[in-house]
């Protein structure tokens, strides 16, 4: 399975599929069909039932090869690469048994190293893909899909391993927070599902952050520098100020595990207009809300030095910590983890500090924990996959269909 591994990952990961922010077409960009088209070919191949629509969603089902009624389970996985920086002639690199040392990504003056990325050292020894420095790798979330596609081919090809239905799901624009947008629940038809989109070896989430977006508008007064006492309001310092109000740890650089955060994207402007980006993340739910609140609480106090009320907030919700549903179904997490015990793998439930499609699926009535791909360094030229930690993904998803099919519904 290793060599296929590879195979497909490299096939996949050279289609370019980036997604785009700017573009409210679903899905965002016309190239997301290239690998939608490709894995309609390859499911089909496999003798599946396919349903690709309109919006770049396609689904298909592994039909039941047992008589008892069990849950329908799910498998997703998003098609799209992140726009966060070039995702245009990925060029997959593979190391071999990786020694720990560091390494030269391509002719580029980056380099995957351990002292900067301490993760890497669980996966030495394993055959890795890497990227040659001027690239992502797209293993976010290729990976997941390829693990899939092999679980599925699988399950095809050894029909004495039973199993009740299995439902496939590929996405565009997760990696724009749009990809549960358009996903039709009822369509789907699973009882509950899994994205195959995690990280380290062993991840098993089914916490998330509560999420929002704020966009912070600050108007100024532009009056000439020698003129200006008592007439020039500067947005500028107007936004300074706002983000000296918020708390200084209170940051992902200086947060972990169930912390919350402030995280300013953006500060773009000048002295007539200046606005600031930020994203607000927090696992509980009163916490989200005190936080959101704080901006509101900032802009009026720096509003009132003023007779114009100069600071604009608008903030959005994005999604939501999809423990609190997941929670409701305890069988959706307890099965997985006999899975991972059968395979002697050790759970990791650490809450995800950001969020999947489950995040918005498990609020839509679709429940949806998040499984490990042996992938890291999402988003940038250091990310990496394990073709070693892939193939366990592989067995995992071929584990939860076995035992799916030993549950009751």
């Amino acid at each position: 399975m290793k060599e296929q591994l590879i195979e497909r990952l490299k096939t996949y990961t050279m289609i370019d599929t980036q997604s785009n922010p700017d573009s409210t077409d679903t899905p965002s960009t016309l190239k997301q069909w290239d690998l939608l088209n490709l894995l309609e070919e390859t499911l089909q191949s496999f003798g599946l039932e396919t349903d690709l629509d309109q919006y770049g969603y396609l689904f298909a089902t592994l039909p039941s090869n047992i008589d008892e009624t069990v849950p329908t389970v799910g498998f997703l996985a998003h098609v799209d690469t992140s726009p966060d920086f070039n995702a245009t002639n990925v060029n997959p690199q593979i190391i071999e048994q990786y020694d720990g040392k560091p390494i030269q990504l391509g002719d580029t003056d980056r380099v995957l190293n351990q002292d900067v990325f301490p993760g890497m050292k669980n996966v030495e020894g394993h055959t890795l893909m890497i990227t040659d420095g001027t690239s992502l790798l797209g293993a976010d979330d290729k990976a997941g899909v390829v693990e899939i596609v092999e679980a599925v081919k699988y399950l095809t090809e050894h029909p004495e391993i039973k199993h009740g239905d299995i439902r496939v799901g590929f996405t565009p624009d997760e990696e724009i927070g749009r990809g549960p947008h358009k996903f039709d629940v009822d369509r789907f038809n699973a009882d509950f599902a899994y994205t195959i989109d995690g990280s380290e070896y062993g991840e098993l989430q089914y916490e998330s952050f509560n999420a929002a977006e704020a966009i912070i508008t600050c108007h100024g007064v532009n009056v000439h520098p020698g003129s200006a006492k008592d007439a020039m309001v500067n947005a500028i310092t107007l936004g300074t100020a706002f983000q000296n109000a918020l708390p200084e740890n209170e940051v992902p650089e200086q947060t972990d595990d169930y912390e919350g955060f402030y995280h300013v994207m953006k500060f773009n402007g000048d002295v007539e207009k200046t606005t600031l980006q930020y994203i607000i993340r927090d696992h509980d739910a009163t916490q989200f809300e005190a936080r959101k609140q704080k901006l509101f609480d900032i802009r009026d106090d720096i509003n009132q030095k003023f007779s114009n009320d100069p600071i604009e907030v608008e903030v959005n919700d994005q999604y939501y910590n999809m423990g609190d549903k997941i929670k409701e179904h305890p069988e959706v997490i307890d099965i997985p983890k006999r899975v991972f015990a059968e395979l002697g793998i050790e759970p990791n439930t650490s809450p995800i500090r950001g969020g999947t499609d489950g995040s918005q699926l498990s609020y839509k009535g679709l429940p949806t924990p998040n499984i490990f791909t042996g992938c890291d360094n999402f988003h940038g030229p250091f990310e990496y996959a394990s073709i070693d930690v892939m193939e366990k993904a592989v067995e995992v998803i071929i584990g939860i269909a076995k035992e799916v099919a030993k549950t009751k519904k």
